[in-house]
């Protein structure tokens, strides 16, 4: 679950990923919400987010990320006119997504 959210002594926004510790232990992913915040800690590039903040709560693992605006490319496919797009911008698309997996590689990370 993500959602924006604002800290209140500098009123800058974020997107906070809710991760639940119990969805975690019954899928087994300690390892890979661990590996995730490790991977955004050390991210740095202007197509991937990155972590600013981290923290728990008695249920939920937090990440507290850079907020994109704009929505998410699914949204835009179905929900800005018909859909689809057409191909320029489906090409700056994925242009943008080349440079966040190129910046990764460089960081000696592989996405799944």
């Amino acid at each position: 679950q993500v959602c924006a959210c604002q800290v209140r002594a500098t009123g800058k926004m974020y997107a906070c990923k809710k991760l639940e510790k119990k969805r975690i232990k019954k899928r087994k992913g300690e390892a890979m919400a661990l590996n995730e915040k490790q991977i955004l800690e050390k991210v740095n590039s202007r197509f991937v987010v990155s972590l600013a903040y981290a923290y728990e709560t008695k249920d939920a693992l937090c990440l507290v990320l850079t907020l994109m605006n704009g929505g998410d490319l699914k949204f835009h496919i179905y929900h800005m006119g018909e859909a689809g797009f057409e191909e320029p911008r489906a090409a700056f698309y994925a242009a943008e997504i080349c440079c966040g997996l190129e910046d990764l590689h460089q960081e000696r990370i592989v996405y799944r």
